[in-house]
Parts: C-alpha cells; sequence; structure tokens
C-alpha cells in the first residue's frame, strides 16, 4: 500500500511541472552560415498575427514584413507562466535564458546573465537602443540591466552607467535626473563620461546632430512618450539615424548590435483600442523600412524582426474591410499565442521553423559567427 501511494505521489510531482527547460539550443546546419557582421533585432512588443494583418490590410494591403525571406514562429511562454510579460520575453532575446515574469537580465535565481548586447560591448562591437517607451522600461532594459523586478526603475537606470551604449534614444529622463531614492544625477554622469546627453525639453529629436565620435543619449519624455497618434514622431528618425550612426562610429570596423523596439503596440493592447494598435503598428513598419534599405545597400546586416508576445487576444471581427478594420479582444493582458519572426540578411535561414523564443539569442549569436561564451 505504501508503494502505491509513494507512486500516486511521483506521478503527481511530475504532473505538475508546467514548464519545462527547454534543451540546450544547438544551431546544426548542412551548409556554413554566411556571417553577420552587424545585428538588428526589431520588436514590436505585444505584436502577433492579427495585430500584423491588421496594420497591413490599414495599409494598402502591404507591409515592409512581407520583403523579408525567412518566416518562423517562437515560442513566448516564460519559466514561471504559459502566457509571458515583456521582462520575460526580452530577457530570453537578450540571455538565451527562460526566466520569471517581472525578470530584467537576471536568471530564476536572481542572478546576472550576460546578454547579447553587453558581449558585444566586450568584442568591440557598437550598440545602441531606441524605443518608443521609457528606455529603462522592459524590453530595452533586459538587454543593459540586471534586476529582479522591472519596476525598479531607478535601479535599472543606474545599470546603464556600468554599461557603454554609445547610442540610445527613449523616454525616461525623470528616472536619471528627478532621482528619489538618492541623490545621484545619472545625467551629469552620463555627461562626465563623454556622453553627448539631450532631451525633449531641449530640442525636438528632429533638430538633432550627433557626433558620431562619442556616445550620445536623447530622452524622449520625463517618463512615458506619447502615443503616435498624439504627436510622438521620433521612431522612424531614430532608427534610421541610429543605423547610421552605429555604422559610422564602428571606426574598428567590427560591426554593431542594435535593438529597435516598437513599444506602444502593446500598449494599444492592453487598451483594447484598435485605432491605437494600427497607428503605432504602421509607424513601427516604417522604421523596418528605412532600416531594411540600410540593410540592402550594406549587404552585411542581419535584421530580425519579432515580438515578445501578443497583446489582447485581438481579432479581426466580420465586418472588416481593408479601411475599417473591426476588432475585438478577449483580454487587456497578455496571451500566449505563438509569435511570427522575420528575418533578412546574412543568417537569416536560421530563423525558419518553429523554437523556443531563447534560441533567438542563439541564432544572432551563430549569425555572428560567435562561438562559447565569454
Amino acid at each position: 500500500m505504501k508503494k502505491l501511494i509513494l507512486l500516486f505521489i511521483t506521478i503527481a510531482v511530475v504532473s505538475c511541472k508546467q514548464y519545462p527547460t527547454p534543451a540546450t539550443i544547438v544551431i546544426t546546419e548542412n551548409k556554413p552560415v554566411k556571417q553577420a557582421k552587424n545585428i538588428i533585432l526589431m520588436v514590436g512588443d505585444g505584436m502577433g498575427l492579427t495585430q500584423i494583418s491588421a496594420g497591413m490590410y490599414s495599409n494598402g494591403n502591404t507591409l515592409n514584413l512581407e520583403k523579408f525571406p525567412a518566416v518562423g514562429l517562437h515560442k513566448s511562454y516564460s519559466a514561471d507562466n504559459l502566457v509571458t510579460d515583456s521582462a520575460a520575453g526580452a530577457t530570453a532575446f537578450s540571455c538565451g535564458i527562460k526566466t520569471y515574469n517581472g525578470a530584467i537580465g537576471v536568471n530564476t535565481d536572481t542572478l546576472p546573465v550576460q546578454t547579447i548586447l553587453e558581449e558585444a560591448e566586450l568584442k568591440g562591437l557598437a550598440t545602441g537602443l531606441v524605443a518608443t517607451s521609457s528606455i529603462v522600461h522592459a524590453t530595452p532594459a533586459s538587454f543593459v540591466a540586471h534586476s529582479r523586478y522591472r519596476k525598479l526603475h531607478e535601479d535599472i537606470a543606474a545599470d546603464f552607467l556600468k554599461t557603454e551604449v554609445d547610442y540610445w534614444v527613449g523616454g525616461g529622463k525623470a528616472f536619471f535626473s528627478n532621482r528619489e531614492n538618492d541623490e545621484r544625477d545619472l545625467y551629469k554622469e552620463l555627461r562626465a563620461k563623454g556622453y553627448t546627453v539631450s532631451d525633449y525639453f531641449e530640442q525636438d529629436f528632429e533638430e538633432v546632430n550627433t557626433n558620431v565620435k562619442g556616445n550620445f543619449a536623447f530622452f524622449t519624455a520625463n517618463k512615458e512618450p506619447l502615443p503616435k497618434a498624439q504627436g510622438r514622431d521620433y521612431l522612424v528618425k531614430a532608427a534610421s539615424e541610429g543605423v547610421r550612426f552605429l555604422d559610422k562610429h564602428d571606426e574598428e570596423d567590427k560591426g554593431f548590435f542594435m535593438m529597435i523596439e516598437g513599444s506602444q503596440i502593446d500598449w494599444g493592447g492592453h487598451a483594447n483600442k484598435t485605432d491605437y494598435i494600427i497607428s503605432e503598428l504602421l509607424e513601427f513598419n516604417e522604421a523596418i523600412g528605412k532600416v531594411l534599405a540600410f540593410a540592402k545597400q550594406d549587404g552585411e546586416t542581419l535584421v530580425v524582426v519579432t515580438a515578445d508576445h501578443e497583446t489582447g487576444g485581438f481579432a479581426i471581427n466580420p465586418g472588416s474591410t481593408m479601411d475599417t478594420i473591426v476588432g475585438a479582444f478577449t483580454s487587456d493582458y497578455h496571451t500566449a499565442t505563438m509569435i511570427p519572426v522575420f528575418a533578412y540578411g546574412p543568417g537569416s535561414e536560421l530563423f525558419n521553423g518553429i523554437y523556443e523564443n531563447t534560441a533567438i539569442y542563439h541564432k544572432m549569436r551563430s549569425a555572428y559567427g560567435w562561438t562559447g561564451l565569454e
């Protein structure tokens, strides 16, 4: 009888393990992968297949994503939840690990894990970040910072001073210059490190002239930037200028790594507002077009476009037309559907198929030709 009870307990324990740790990703190809000198990862936060479809239909039935030859799907779940959040989702891309929801660049034991951007810095590559959120928001933060919780914005801001990110544009000035938890002025500290630092109060981003000889940071809002529909307009220029900046800044010709996030596609999903989703997605589409044009001319740049998760359980309902999308939502939070991945350039063939979100990290490293871990 005791043996039978023990057997039932064992079966119950095994069956409760809902989210298995994925096997180590091994890139196996029959033929050598052409190496990329530069990688630009573009994340449309909250951008599932329906968000893409709604944007496409609203844009004359076309998007720049149609120009990408490689298309895959990733499994977005986190270490502790079938429905991931942006912190765990972005950490999967940046570190190649599954972690708990809310974690920024740390594993499930809250220990820091080196990001691909940090590794790029160590290898002498130029690096950049652009977001339509604050720069300390979950996705951009996960490439630079290491924090047990995504809402520790001032701690995350301080981590930016531990890196040498060459170019960044996003909101969040308050977390650098008007801090509540200490007396530090990170704005001044950045300038002392040689950064050219400016913000929305001093000038519009459209007026900025970047000096490629030094590092550059621009704050687009005190905390979170406005939606596109309310006047925010820097993403396309920040993306195209950032690519140009990093290409010129790369004096040793080692290449660069850049992450560009269309952050507020997600916010439109949370708000259950179809127009919000579409306007943000179409701006992101313009930025994709600028990046793709650079990659086509350059010939050594891999562009990867994906999302951390889908937001809203968004659907296009009957009665919709190309001009009028009748949207519906099942949630005001994220969902667990698989997420499209689009790739163009050297190494793009690695991104075909279905795989874990963590595989994107490994595939990018493989495209660079990096082996082992620093």
